[in-house]
């Protein structure tokens, strides 16, 4: 055998390993009515999420997505995944959101828009995914632990 090994040795070798890991293919999951279902989640909140063609009306707990979530940040941050894939007034939403805050439903909201939008439009996980939409964010309040008046609050020390 060679000491000294050429590209050409190693090319039967390197074109198995590029075989070895295909490509995933996505593709549309839509139910009977048209519709694409996910769920999104964020801190205690918990957004199940319908995505069907239409007008862009947006609906949370039976109301208005105005009427819901009255703050503009919170409007600003459930359209981000329209915006983004720039699909805003193509699709009407149906969510059904709870638990947690307001704050931590319209970050559940966004990551169940994102996800159905992906089912809905496989093509558009590129985007979103780039955008940082597809990924559920972690971040849960820390417990309370024995002998602590919060997760990590002592209790005022006296030394006498």
């Amino acid at each position: 055998m060679s000491e000294t090994m050429t590209l050409e040795d190693l090319a039967p070798l390197k074109g198995d390993a590029a075989e070895a890991t295909p490509e995933r293919v996505y593709e549309k999951k839509v139910d009977a009515q048209g519709r694409a279902y996910a769920t999104g989640k964020r801190k205690d909140a918990v957004a199940r999420v319908w995505v069907k063609q239409g007008p862009g009306k947006i609906t949370v707990n039976g109301k208005d997505h105005v009427a819901y979530f009255a703050r503009p940040v919170l409007r600003m941050i459930l359209k981000q995944p329209l915006v983004t894939a720039q699909r805003e007034g193509q699709f009407d939403i149906v969510c059904t959101v709870s638990g947690g805050g307001l704050s931590g439903q319209a970050g559940a909201v966004r990551h169940g828009i994102s996800k159905a939008l992906t089912r809905f439009e496989p093509e558009l996980r590129g985007v979103l995914k780039k955008a940082g939409f597809l990924t559920r964010d972690a971040r849960t309040v820390e417990r309370k632990k024995y002998g602590k008046a919060k997760a990590r609050k002592s209790f005022q020390f006296s030394k006498r």
